[in-house]
C-alpha cells in the first residue's frame, strides 16, 4: 500500500486526511450497526481569537465517535478487549480505550499563526518551566540548579530554582561530596510540574493559561492539588500523544515564540514523570535522604495549616528535634520553588529560624551584616503592637531580622515592605492598568509583604515555647488561642489616621447628611429632634440616631423631665466614622463613588478620633467654600458658617446637666464588637451604677440600629446582672419556615451552647434581651436573629459577585455578634462571684480560648447549607481582615 502524504495548509498544519472509517462494535459501548469516525480538521470551531471552541472528542449522539487528531489511520476495528487503530502505512498499531473514547478533549491555539493541538484539562499549554535567564547566580552548569546558594554563615541551608531530573541528581551529588550525610529536601512549589523525556534528560514542564502564558497556577484549594494534577496530565499527555503518532506540542521560547510549538515525542508513561517521581526515588539509594512537597504562597503569608505540615516535619525528625545529640551533625535542608527566590527565600527563613532553635539561639551577626542594618527603618504600627505583647518580642523580632539578613542573598523580604509602601506613596493621582487600579494593586502589595513578615515574628514567638514542648500544640492552635493577633492583622493598613482633612475641601470626599443614610422609620424627629428614638420597655435604656447639638437637648431634657427623673445620664457615641454637625445637620466624610460605605477610622482610641474630627471642622470652617454635600436624596453645594465636633456638642450640655458622662467606644458597623469594646462598655456602665443606681443610658450610632441594638442588649444583660433577671416566659411553638434559624438555632451556635456551663439558659437569656429590644423597633425591621438567615437567604439569591460577597460577609458577621453576646453573657455570670475583676477580653484569652471557644469561631459559618471549609470567611484570620469587600481608594500614609 502507498504511503500518503500530507497535505498541509498555509500555516503548515496537516488538513484532514481521512473523511470517514467504519466501526464494528462488538462491546456493550456501541451499536452492533456501523458507526462514523469523525477525525476533525484542525481548523474547525476555532474563535476570532484563535482559541478553539470546546470541540470535543466524543460526540454527544448515543454513537460513539473519536477524533484522532492528525493522524493516518485508516480504520478502528473493535475486538473484545477495545478498538484498534491501524494506520495507512500499515506499520503502526495501537488500541484505543474507553476512558480516551469518553474523554472531553479540547483543542487550542496561541495564534492563528500557530497549529491547532489539544489542551490539557481543556485548557492549558505546556511551558518549559523557566529559561535560562531565571538562573542569575549562573549556577546550572556546576552545581545542576539555577540560583543555588548556601545562606550566609554555617548553617547546612540550601535553596534552588527547579531543577531537571539529571540536575537534580548532580545537586545530591555536590551535597554528597561536601560530607553532607542527612539531606531532608522540601518542594515548596503548590503548582503542577511533570517531566518529560528530552535528550537524555527529564526536563520540567507546567500548565499555563492562553490569557498569562508566564504565570503557574495557583490557589488550587484542598480538593485538587498539585500531586492530584500532575497524574491527570501525565494520563492526558499520553493519551494526546496516542492520538498523534506519538507526539505532543509544548513552548520553550514564549517570548519570541521562534519555532514554536516545539514537538516533543511520547511513546509511554514512562516518558512523563511526576514531582514525586523524580524527588522520592532517591530515598532507595541514599539511606540519609528525605522528601516533602510543603506547597507555600507565591505571594503573603503561609496557611496556618501550612505551618502545621511544617512543624509535622520536625516532629517526625529526630535530627530536628531538640533531643538530638550535640555532636551529631546538623541536617542539611534543601528548598526549591521554580526560580528559587520568592517561596525558596521564606522557606529558607524559616529554616534558620529553626536551627536558631537547635543550635541553641541566633547567631551573632558579622560585621557585614551590622553594617547594612545599621541605619534601621521605622517599625510599621502593626509591627511594633506585635512585639509589644509578645513575649521577648523584642528578640524575637530581632532574630527574624537576623534570620532574614541571613538569606538575602536573592531576595530581602524585610526591604520588599519599604519597596511597595514607597512606590505606593510616590503615587499622586490613580491610574488604571489594564482595569485595575495601581494604587489598589501596590497597597495589596505591601500589605502581603508585611502579612509575611508579621507571621515570621509570629512563627518564631511559637517556636520559642514549643519547641521545648516537643510541639504539644501545632501552629493553627496555638493562633486560635491567640486571637488578638487576628485583630492586629485586622489593623495592618491605619492609613486612614493619615489621611488629610483637605480631602473634603478639595472635592476627592464629600459629606453625606445623616437624614441621606438614617431615614426616621420610627417618626421621632417631629418630637425628639432625631431619628429613631427609642426605649427598653420599663429600663432606662435608649437607642438613637447620631443627634444634632439641638436633638441632644431634646433628648437630655426628655430624660431629666418630671416623670422620668434620670439625675445621671449615660450617653455612648458608638460611631468608628468621623462626624461634623456643620449649619445644624450632622455630616460624615464619605467616598463618591462609595456613598454607603462608611469610612472606619482604624483605631479605638477616642482621643484619635476627636482630634481628626477636630482637623476635619478646621478644615471645612477655614476653606469659606462651597462643598459638595448629599441631602436626603439630591446633591447640593453649601457653604459652612459653623460647624462643631460631637465631643463639643456634648460640652455644651454638661453645663447644663451636670449629671451627663459622654463617652466615645467606637464599634464597627454590622460586626461582632471587639472583646475591648465590651470591656469599654462594661467599665462606663460599671462607673455610672456606681455613681447613680437611677442613670439612664443611651447609646447612638449613625441610624440607631445596628451597633445601637448590639449596645443596648449589652446594656440590658449588664442590668440584669445586677439588679435581677426578669421570669422567663414559656417559649412559644413556632411553625413558620425556617424557624429554628430565627430562633438562632445554628449548628455553630449549638455547638457553642454545648462548650459553655449552663450554654442553654445563656442563649435563653440573650434571646430574651434581643426580644426585648426589638419590640421598641418592631418598624425598622431588625432583629438579630432574623437579619442573619436574612442576609444569608439573600445572599444566595443575589446575581450580581460583589453584592455577594458583601452580603455573604455580613451574614457571618451577623452570626458572630450573636455569638459573641452569648459569650459575653456567659461571662458576666462566671465572673459575678469576683465583682467581674478580670475583663471580659482577658477572660476570653485565659478561659474561653482554653476551652475551645476560638476553635469554634475559626469554623463558622452555615454548616446547615454548606461545607464552612470552602469559604475563607470562616477563618477569624480573613473574617476579620475583611473590613469591607469594595476596598476604599488609599488616601494616607502606609504607617
Amino acid at each position: 500500500m502507498a504511503e500518503n502524504k500530507q497535505q498541509t495548509n498555509g500555516s503548515g498544519t496537516p488538513e484532514r486526511l481521512l473523511s470517514h472509517a467504519s466501526v464494528w462494535s462488538m462491546g456493550t459501548t456501541a451499536s452492533a450497526a456501523p458507526q462514523p469516525v469523525y477525525v476533525a480538521s484542525p481548523l474547525e470551531s476555532v474563535h476570532g481569537n484563535g482559541m478553539a471552541d470546546s470541540r470535543q472528542s466524543l460526540s454527544i449522539s448515543p454513537f460513539p465517535t473519536v477524533s484522532i487528531h492528525n493522524s493516518k489511520a485508516k480504520s478502528i476495528i473493535t475486538n473484545k478487549v477495545a478498538p484498534v487503530v491501524i494506520t495507512y502505512n500499515c506499520r503502526q498499531e495501537f488500541q484505543i480505550h474507553d476512558d480516551i473514547l469518553k474523554a472531553n478533549y479540547k483543542v487550542g491555539r496561541i495564534s492563528d499563526s500557530m497549529p491547532e493541538h489539544y489542551l490539557v484539562k481543556g485548557e492549558y499549554f505546556m511551558v518549559q518551566d523557566a529559561n535560562s535567564k531565571a538562573d542569575v547566580l549562573n549556577t546550572t552548569s556546576s552545581y545542576g540548579a539555577p540560583n543555588f546558594r548556601q545562606v550566609k554563615g554555617a548553617y547546612p541551608l540550601y535553596g534552588m530554582g527547579q531543577p531537571s531530573l539529571s540536575g537534580f541528581k548532580q545537586v545530591l551529588q555536590k551535597l554528597q561530596a561536601q560530607g553532607q550525610e542527612e539531606i531532608i529536601f522540601f518542594c515548596v512549589r503548590e503548582e503542577p510540574v511533570v517531566f518529560l523525556h528530552k535528550d537524555d534528560d527529564f526536563v520540567p514542564y507546567t500548565p499555563r493559561r492562553k490569557e498569562n502564558l508566564h504565570e503557574n497556577l495557583h490557589g488550587l484549594g484542598k480538593k485538587e492539588t498539585g500531586e492530584h494534577l500532575e497524574l491527570t496530565i501525565r494520563n492526558e499527555l499520553h493519551d494526546f500523544a496516542k492520538l498523534n503518532e506519538n507526539v505532543f506540542y509544548v513552548y520553550n521560547d514564549i517570548e519570541f515564540f521562534k519555532d514554536e510549538p516545539q514537538k516533543i515525542s511520547i511513546a509511554c508513561e514512562e516518558d512523563i514523570h511526576v514531582t514525586e517521581e523524580v524527588y522520592k526515588r532517591p530515598m532507595f539509594t541514599m539511606q540519609g535522604y528525605r522528601y516533602y512537597r510543603l506547597p507555600l504562597p507565591t505571594e503573603g503569608a503561609p496557611l496556618e495549616e501550612d505551618f502545621d505540615a511544617f512543624v509535622n516535619i520536625l516532629r517526625e525528625s529526630p535530627s530536628l528535634s531538640l533531643d538530638h545529640s550535640t555532636s551529631r551533625q546538623l541536617p542539611t535542608l534543601l528548598f526549591s520553588c521554580q526560580v528559587g527566590v520568592g517561596r525558596t527565600n521564606l522557606a529558607m527563613i524559616l529554616g534558620t529560624l529553626v536551627m536558631n532553635r537547635l543550635s541553641g539561639g541566633s547567631q551573632p551577626p558579622s560585621q557585614d551584616e551590622e553594617a547594612a542594618t545599621s541605619e534601621p527603618k521605622p517599625l510599621f504600627q502593626v509591627i511594633q503592637c506585635l512585639i509589644n505583647r509578645l513575649p521577648n518580642g523584642q528578640q524575637i523580632m530581632e532574630e527574624v531580622d537576623h534570620a532574614i539578613t541571613m538569606c538575602s542573598e536573592m531576595h530581602n523580604i524585610k526591604e520588599e515592605i519599604y519597596e511597595n509602601k514607597s512606590k505606593l506613596e510616590g503615587i499622586g493621582e490613580d491610574y488604571q492598568i489594564q482595569g485595575s487600579s495601581t494604587k489598589d494593586y501596590f497597597l495589596n502589595r505591601t500589605m502581603q509583604s508585611l502579612e509575611r513578615y508579621f507571621y515570621l515574628i509570629v512563627f518564631n514567638a511559637y517556636l520559642h515555647e514549643q519547641y521545648p514542648l516537643a510541639f504539644a500544640s501545632n501552629f493553627s492552635q496555638w493562633m486560635s488561642s491567640r486571637a488578638w493577633l487576628y485583630r492586629l492583622l485586622a489593623r495592618m493598613n491605619v492609613s486612614e489616621l493619615s489621611a488629610p482633612a483637605e480631602l473634603v475641601t478639595r472635592g476627592a470626599r464629600v459629606l453625606i447628611a445623616d437624614e441621606y443614610l438614617a431615614p426616621d422609620v420610627l417618626s421621632t424627629v417631629k418630637e425628639m429632634k432625631v431619628a429613631n428614638f427609642r426605649r427598653v420597655p420599663k429600663m432606662p435604656v435608649y437607642g438613637v440616631a447620631q443627634p444634632t447639638s439641638e436633638a441632644t437637648g431634646a433628648v437630655l431634657a426628655h430624660l431629666t423631665d418630671e416623670k422620668r427623673k434620670h439625675s445621671h445620664v449615660l450617653w455612648v457615641n458608638l460611631h468608628e466614622e468621623l462626624v461634623f454637625e456643620g449649619n445644624g445637620k450632622i455630616f460624615t466624610p464619605r467616598e463618591p463613588l462609595c456613598l454607603d460605605q462608611p469610612i472606619p477610622v482604624p483605631t479605638n482610641d477616642p482621643q484619635v478620633i476627636e482630634k481628626l474630627e477636630t482637623s476635619l471642622k478646621e478644615e471645612i470652617l477655614r476653606a469659606q467654600k462651597s462643598l459638595e454635600v448629599t441631602l436626603e436624596q439630591e446633591k447640593q453645594m453649601k457653604m459652612f458658617k459653623s460647624g462643631l465636633t460631637v465631643q463639643e456638642i456634648f460640652n455644651q450640655h454638661k453645663s447644663s446637666h451636670q449629671g451627663l458622662v459622654y463617652k466615645r467606644i467606637p464599634m464597627p458597623e454590622c460586626c461582632a464588637p471587639k472583646a475591648e469594646d465590651f470591656d469599654m462598655l462594661l467599665e462606663a456602665m460599671k462607673g455610672a451604677l456606681a455613681e447613680d443606681s437611677l442613670s439612664a443610658f443611651v447609646f447612638s450610632c449613625s441610624n440607631g440600629r445596628s451597633r445601637s441594638t448590639t449596645a443596648m442588649v449589652v446594656a440590658v444583660l449588664t442590668l440584669w446582672h445586677f439588679k435581677g433577671f426578669p421570669e422567663f416566659a414559656d417559649e412559644e411553638i413556632v411553625s413558620v419556615p425556617d424557624a429554628k434559624y430565627t430562633k438562632g438555632e445554628f449548628e455553630v451556635v449549638m455547638q457553642l451552647i454545648r462548650l459553655l456551663p449552663d450554654g442553654h439558659k445563656m442563649k435563653k437569656e440573650v434571646d430574651m434581651a434581643l426580644d426585648i429590644v426589638s419590640e421598641t423597633m418592631t418598624p425598622m425591621h431588625y432583629h438579630l436573629r432574623e437579619i442573619i438567615i436574612c442576609t444569608y437567604r439573600q445572599a444566595k439569591h443575589e446575581k450580581n459577585e460583589k453584592e455577594c460577597q458583601q452580603l455573604m460577609l455580613k451574614s457571618w458577621r451577623y452570626l458572630e455578634r450573636y455569638m459573641y453576646l452569648i459569650l459575653f453573657n456567659t461571662y458576666l455570670h462566671l465572673e459575678k462571684k469576683d465583682s467581674w475583676q478580670r475583663c471580659f477580653s482577658v477572660w476570653m484569652e485565659q478561659v474561653a480560648a482554653r476551652a475551645g471557644v476560638y476553635d469554634v469561631l475559626n469554623q463558622l459559618g452555615f454548616s446547615e447549607f454548606e461545607d464552612p471549609r470552602d469559604t475563607p470567611l470562616a477563618r477569624l484570620r480573613y473574617r476579620w481582615q475583611q473590613q469591607n469587600i469594595q476596598s476604599l481608594p488609599f488616601r494616607g500614609e502606609f504607617i
